[in-house]
């Protein structure tokens, strides 16, 4: 499975806006799988974006993470990803100019934008 990257700014802010700071457990992004979700929520624990709890079973068709909260990191993310224009204009840049990145040069991307929109860059 590819890793996408719109998932996981979903995933992020959703994580983020649940009021106590825990997701619960049927997280549900609206157009993806529960297969995508696992994936994408053992690459968030991966990339220490947010912690959370291995429950993959035998049964499992594919890793399945219990995100507990997000991390330091991941809070960052989401301060860097959450306008819809600066992450739109980060994505059509990378497609444009490369077609895909790793995860640190996307987020340098995203804080660049923002250091912009702020008068910082």
């Amino acid at each position: 499975m590819k890793r996408d990257m719109d998932l996981i700014r979903k995933l992020v802010l959703a994580i983020e806006s649940c009021s106590d700071g825990w997701p619960k457990e049927d997280l549900k992004i609206d157009g993806y799988t529960a297969d995508q979700i696992g994936y994408h929520a053992f690459l968030l624990v991966d990339a220490g974006l947010a912690s959370g709890a291995d429950v993959t079973s035998s049964g499992s068709s594919g890793p399945e993470y219990l995100l507990s909260h997000l991390t330091w990191a991941g809070h960052d993310f989401a301060d860097a990803c959450r306008d819809e224009t600066i992450w739109r204009k980060a994505k059509a840049t990378v497609r444009d100019k490369v077609g895909t990145v790793t995860f640190d040069v996307m987020k340098e991307l995203l804080v660049s934008f923002l250091k912009s929109a702020v008068g910082l860059g």
